[in-house]
């Protein structure tokens, strides 16, 4: 079921995305709406499941992590067979090492995409060919390196 948003919980939601870190008196500041309005309304956006958590925005680079490439990976459906695994397995077994930040399953030419960082090229090189193109179930990968995020 979709929840119902007006007005009100789009500026909460949008000053949150940017600053998750400000309190209800920030909030209302920024969105000239009572306190106790965002306070009842971010319980509700909490208890629907609208709001799932509040993170950091990390700079990769100040913590050695600078490095970061997208690897489209193929599964070997036949040897998931063989293991008793599903690709939900192999994604969550790929989102096990401390280098990926993501995984997701897709469609198309490739089955799952990860995100991954790491310091430098070196590092990339020792994750990739020591570890994910080891695990079972994986048939090959693709690399792309992200030269300019945005």
């Amino acid at each position: 079921m979709n929840a119902e948003l007006d007005d009100k919980d789009g500026k909460i939601l949008d000053v949150l995305q940017e600053h998750a870190e400000y309190t209800t008196r920030q909030i209302a500041k920024r969105t000239l709406l009572p306190a106790t309005t965002i306070h009842h309304r971010i319980q509700k956006l909490r208890k629907e499941g609208i709001i799932r958590k509040y993170t950091v925005r990390l700079d990769w680079g100040k913590v050695g992590k600078g490095f970061v490439a997208y690897v489209l990976i193929s599964a070997n459906l036949s040897v998931l067979k063989q293991k008793k695994k599903t690709q939900y397995d192999l994604a969550e077994e790929i989102r096990r090492f401390s280098a990926v930040e993501r995984v997701d399953i897709v469609s198309g030419g490739t089955d799952l995409v990860a995100i991954v960082r790491v310091r430098d090229v070196e590092e990339f090189d020792k994750f990739l060919l020591g570890k994910l193109q080891l695990v079972e179930g994986i048939e090959k990968t693709q690399s792309m390196i992200v030269i300019h995020k945005t």
